[in-house]
């Protein structure tokens, strides 16, 4: 693989999913976490001195479609503004109904759904933080994953889905209503923004 000074790195929807999935990171998403914590996209050479396992990992995430190359810097959001969290979780859902709710079942963002909805949701992901910590100390990790509900009993589309992921340590739930849009930049814009705004988020509440 020839790369030059020119390029850049920035994670893909299926690259976030994958890096921030577990409370602890392995050296991998840890390495593919980093790409988020700039104002701005990396180049190898800013990437490598943030995490020098960049280089080694490189190969493997462009294979497995983690990471896309860039060929111009790509600008970071700006999780300042008052409707970020609004704005970018709206993307996310089918209906633009979304919630976005800490570990422990603070509404942080919504957008779609009234106060009333968004705190009832809040409190069923807090109630599966709760769940999936039970089953992990009794070795069933399967619980840490997707929830998603369903009227249908083909089960095609959910009514909700709860995708819970963590940043710095810090857990949240991404509370979805109708058809998930997982694949979608905006999943990359919001993990980027909470990652650039630290423990902001996580004191909202």
């Amino acid at each position: 693989m020839t790369l030059t000074a020119s390029e850049y790195f920035m994670l893909t929807p299926a690259g976030v999913l994958h890096a921030f999935a577990h409370p602890t990171p392995d050296q991998t998403a840890s390495a593919l976490q980093t790409l988020l914590t700039g104002e701005r996209s990396l180049n190898l050479a800013a990437w490598t001195a943030a995490d020098p396992l960049a280089p080694s990992v490189l190969a493997g995430a462009l294979d497995s479609g983690w990471v896309q190359v860039l060929h111009s810097s790509l600008q970071g959001p700006d999780a300042r503004l008052d409707d970020f969290l609004q704005h970018v979780i709206a993307s996310l859902s089918g209906e633009r109904r979304a919630v976005l709710a800490s570990e422990e079942g603070f509404c942080l963002g919504r957008t779609g759904v009234d106060q009333d909805e968004a705190e009832i949701v809040c409190a069923a992901a807090a109630d599966y933080s709760g769940f999936a910590a039970r089953q992990a100390r009794r070795g069933w990790d399967g619980g840490t994953r997707y929830v998603s509900f369903h009227r249908d009993p083909e089960f095609l589309l959910p009514d909700h889905v709860f995708m819970p992921f963590w940043v710095d340590g810090a857990g949240y739930w991404l509370i979805l209503m109708g058809e998930p849009l997982l694949n979608n930049p905006a999943l990359v814009e919001l993990l980027w923004g909470i990652k650039q705004a630290g423990t902001r988020f996580a004191t909202i509440g």
